[in-house]
């Protein structure tokens, strides 16, 4: 969130542990049960940290 903010990139943020059905939209949109997950235009990554969140704007921004 921290990454995000910096580059003052709007998002929305998820109770994954509190709420269930948000916990089940994870878990289905990344195969997995592990947080942070982020979908970008149906793009999908997941457990990551700032430098692969980095990595991965920098991708789908080249295709935009």
């Amino acid at each position: 969130m921290n990454w995000l903010d910096a580059r003052d990139i709007k998002y929305e943020t998820l109770d994954v542990i509190g709420d269930k059905e948000a916990f089940d939209e994870m878990v289905e949109l990344s195969g997995q049960t592990l947080a942070p997950v982020i979908d970008v235009d149906g793009k999908i990554l997941a457990d990551f940290g700032p430098e692969q969140l980095e990595t991965f704007w920098n991708k789908i921004s080249e295709t935009k």
